[in-house]
Formats: structure tokens, C-alpha cells, sequence
């Protein structure tokens, strides 16, 4: 029989070793199942991309930021075609411009929140949303009165569940879009054509700009195709279900219990 000697200096490299091993596998099983608790208990929560619907009812959007070169000829294209749609104002484009907010209002369209200092509202505390959100309502409602409604675009998209959870304990809708023109982008009148009237869907939210470069040359050829497709438009008030719904992992907003 081999006997094994082992040095009380190869005893202690064992058992430092055998500690340092039990710390690491302690250290592992702390984190995973701390990650799986995470993952378990936490709940994304999201605005509403878009509406399941069962008619081809959609929704086209403005957000206004920054000026006003093209709000009246995208009126009356609007106009033209008796379109009603929903416009996001920012604050201080409402206190620049408070005579386009009034004509939005009298030509029919309803007027949506998209914050007052345009920030990444996600950053923000929920004091600091709800100022965000309540400093430019008043001054919609003011100008737009019946045509003020209680929607909030954030503004690049930007949400947390914070915001989202926020919004709706002061009882206002967030929105997004499903449908992005990407009229920023300055790409052009048929890339914006493309962009929209490829991903449309019944229930959809279009979002564009009410200042884009191409905006005016896009919008009427956009919105004669949609027509032509048997598309309804109405404003996203109007788009959306106010109660009994359930919000899906994709954004999309449906009747509960379907």
C-alpha cells in the first residue's frame, strides 16, 4: 500500500484553495438566482405602438418642436382630404406659437402632450413628470379647450416603466407609433412614401413631423395611397380602447379578454 505524505504548507494550499472554490460557487448561486428573481418580478410596461382592430381604422400623428414652415400647408391637406389626426405639442412651441395651436384646435384636430422642455423623460423623477406633463396641459387646454386631450407622446421615444406607470396614475395615455415615416431623416418623398404605406396595418400609429423638410410633398401622395387602400383615419382618442384592455409584448393595445 502507498501511503501519501502531505506537508502542513500543501494542507493549507488545499484548503485555501477549497475555500476559494466554495466563495466562488457561493458568489454564483447568489447572482443567478438574484438575476432570475429580477427577471421574474419585473414587468416592462409599454405605451400603446398601435391598436388591434378588427376595421382598418389608423391613426396619423404630428409632433411639433420646432416651427411652424409647413403646419399650414399640412392643414390644409388635411383639410382636403377631411382628415382628422392628433398633434403633439411641445410646451414652449405651444407658448411660441399659441395662434397655430387655435387653428389646429378650430380645424378639428385634437391636441396631444409631448412634455414641456422636450427632455429624455426617463431620466426624470416622477414629480418632474408629472410637472412636464401638467405645465403644458394647462396650456392646451386653454388654447384647444375641447380639443385637448389627454395623451402623452414622450419625446425620442423615450420611456421607462416609471413614466409609463406614472402617466396612467394621472390618468393620461402614452403613446407611441408603430409606423415611423423617418421625415427627420431628410431622406426624401419616396423613401418617406415607402416607409409608410409599406408598414401600415389597421390599427396603426403614424408618426411625422409637423416642421420635416419633405413633409408637404410626402403627405398627400402618403395619404391618397391609404385612402386608396380602403384605410379610415381617425385622431388616436378615437384609434384607442379607454378601458377593459390588455397591452401585448410588442405595444399593441387589445380589447381584455380577446
Amino acid at each position: 500500500m502507498r501511503i501519501i505524505y502531505i506537508t502542513r504548507r500543501k494542507t493549507a494550499k488545499i484548503l485555501l484553495v477549497f475555500c476559494l472554490v466554495l466563495i466562488s460557487v457561493a458568489y454564483f448561486l447568489n447572482l443567478r438566482d438574484s438575476s432570475v428573481a429580477v427577471f421574474l418580478n419585473s414587468k416592462r410596461e409599454l405605451p400603446i405602438y398601435c391598436v388591434e382592430r378588427d376595421d382598418k381604422k389608423i391613426s396619423i400623428s404630428f409632433d411639433a418642436a420646432w416651427g411652424t414652415e409647413y403646419t399650414d400647408d399640412i392643414l390644409k391637406i388635411l383639410e382636403e382630404r377631411k382628415i382628422k389626426c392628433t398633434f403633439f405639442l411641445v410646451g414652449f412651441w405651444v407658448d411660441a406659437h399659441p395662434d397655430k395651436v387655435q387653428l389646429i384646435a378650430r380645424m378639428g384636430h385634437e391636441i396631444g402632450n409631448h412634455s414641456t422642455n422636450h427632455p429624455h423623460m426617463s431620466n426624470l423623477s416622477r414629480e418632474d413628470i408629472i410637472r412636464e406633463i401638467e405645465t403644458t396641459q394647462e396650456k392646451i387646454v386653454e388654447l384647444a379647450a375641447s380639443k385637448a386631450v389627454q395623451l402623452i407622446r414622450p419625446p425620442f421615444g423615450d420611456y421607462n416603466n416609471l413614466l409609463i406607470n406614472t402617466c396612467r396614475e394621472i390618468d393620461f395615455y402614452p403613446i407611441q407609433w408603430d409606423v415611423d415615416s423617418l421625415d427627420w431623416k431628410e431622406l426624401g418623398v419616396d423613401h418617406m412614401f415607402k416607409q409608410v404605406t409599406e408598414k401600415v396595418k389597421p390599427g396603426s400609429i403614424v408618426l411625422f413631423h409637423n416642421n420635416a423638410k419633405y413633409i408637404a410633398d410626402a403627405l398627400p401622395i402618403i395619404l391618397d395611397r391609404l385612402i386608396d387602400e380602403g384605410y379610415e383615419f381617425v385622431p388616436i382618442s378615437e384609434l384607442i380602447y379607454k378601458d377593459s384592455y390588455d397591452i401585448d409584448h410588442t405595444g399593441m393595445q387589445r380589447k381584455a379578454g380577446v
